[in-house]
């Protein structure tokens, strides 16, 4: 599903990761009344009447500013304005209208992405103090005293009202979306190109030649398909400040939330599985999506295919569901297999198994192994039943859920792999009391 991202932008000190922080209902963004504390853009998911989406808080704006990363700033917020669905423009009321807003207004109304602006800092509620932020020419501005909490309401309402036909545009194109992700330099785009036949995606031995998420549409099997090519994911702390890597690690989250399967791109050339391969693995299987570990560049291996399985064994413990192909998008070898083994395992996160067959597996996986037992109370498991796919989610309706522990559902995951075959693809157990 798609996600909007909403950016937030405004001058220094208008209270904009205050804002932030508001929103998100936790403390993210530093909070200082010196101006330019903010300068790279931070995000986090927010919501509100049902509709989620990203929020990026972004540096002041201010060209008559000191600040020697004014420049990088001013660069890295125009990148979140081009990619945001909504932008929030914060001011000042108890200061008014300045030219550093005016600047910033001048940039907002070149750009086609609706605006909500928003006048902080009432904390009496003086509406009145609102009427001379017409002048910035981009609409209705909404009162607000974001330490008091008033006005947010109001605010989030208008944010939402300007994605809701998009988000709905956007639920089914009968597009199957795969996501390409992995560190900078594994040869992602390279994969893309020898994938789709083509040279679409600009290839590079450089570092972080991909900024952006690419979409390339293409057929196989007589199937529609999409192609994502992110950007690497970098280890947070090598991504330099105010750099635009921040956001292309946005986009790269935003592409693994929106596809179908994620092919996750290692590198075969070197002699460990990396911390941040690890981690984008992670990412993939706490999203819930169902992916392919390929690994790069056999043609200079420097293990054997069973050593470096062993190695992936370790590092993905948590998702010993994982499926491996070994490739080298320099020589074409073996790439072949990636997009047919990608519609094994969306076939797997897709599949539907009826309750009766769920119940007998249930019930082989109890005569096997009863339900854990807590001071003198045992769980009973009365039955289950499949809720949702992408992934394969199963609720186990039980007399008392604190009594199944991590290591049951662990168990019973198991042995329905066991018997079903959901290789590469996460599946949910959710466990459920009778009052509910």
């Amino acid at each position: 599903m798609y996600k909007p991202v909403v950016a937030v932008v405004g001058r220094p000190n208008v209270g904009k990761s205050t804002f932030f922080n508001k929103i998100c209902v936790k403390r993210i963004s530093i909070v200082d009344d010196t101006p330019g504390v903010t300068r790279d853009r931070i995000y986090a998911d927010g919501e509100w009447s049902g509709h989620t989406f990203t929020l990026v808080d972004t540096g002041g704006l201010d060209s008559k500013s000191d600040d020697v990363f004014q420049n990088d700033i001013k660069k890295q917020a125009e990148i979140a304005i081009g990619e945001a669905d909504v932008i929030v423009f914060l001011v000042d009321g108890r200061v008014g209208v300045t030219p550093a807003d005016e600047e910033v207004a001048s940039i907002l109304q070149r750009s086609k992405t609706p605006v909500v602006l928003v006048v902080n800092k009432l904390d009496n509620f003086e509406v009145e103090k609102t009427y001379e932020f017409y002048s910035l020419g981009l609409g209705d501005p909404y009162p607000l005293s974001v330490m008091q909490s008033k006005g947010i309401g109001d605010i989030l309402d208008a944010i939402v009202a300007n994605f809701k036909e998009r988000e709905n545009d956007g639920e089914d194109d009968g597009v199957t979306k795969i996501a390409i992700v992995g560190r900078p330099n594994v040869g992602k785009s390279s994969l893309v190109n020898r994938l789709i036949g083509k040279e679409r995606v600009v290839v590079s031995d450089i570092e972080g030649t991909t900024r952006d998420s690419v979409l390339v549409p293409f057929k196989y099997n007589k199937k529609d398909y999409a192609l994502v090519d992110t950007a690497g994911l970098r280890r947070q702390r090598s991504v330099e400040k105010v750099s635009i890597e921040g956001y292309s690690v946005l986009r790269t989250m935003s592409a693994i939330e929106e596809c179908d399967v994620a092919i996750i791109v290692v590198d075969g050339s070197m002699e460990t599985i990396s911390e941040q391969d690890v981690r984008i693995a992670g990412y993939v299987h706490e999203a819930g999506k169902a992916s392919v570990i390929v690994v790069n560049k056999w043609d200079i291996k420097s293990k054997s295919k069973e050593n470096f399985k062993a190695m992936l064994d370790e590092a993905l413990s948590f998702m010993s569901y994982y499926k491996v192909i070994f490739v080298s998008a320099l020589t074409g070898a073996s790439t072949g297999q990636i997009m047919e083994m990608a519609e094994i395992v969306y076939q797997n996160a897709s599949k539907r198994i009826t309750t009766g067959l769920l119940n007998d597996l249930l019930h082989d996986a109890i005569l096997n192994f009863e339900p854990p037992a807590h001071n003198g109370a045992r769980a009973k498991i009365r039955y289950i039943t499949q809720a949702s796919t992408n992934p394969p989610t199963f609720v186990l309706f039980v007399n008392d859920p604190k009594l199944i522990n991590f290591s049951y559902k662990r168990y019973l995951e198991n042995k329905f792999r066991e018997r079903m075959d959901f290789s590469g693809t996460p599946i949910n157990l959710v466990i459920k009391g009778k009052e509910e």
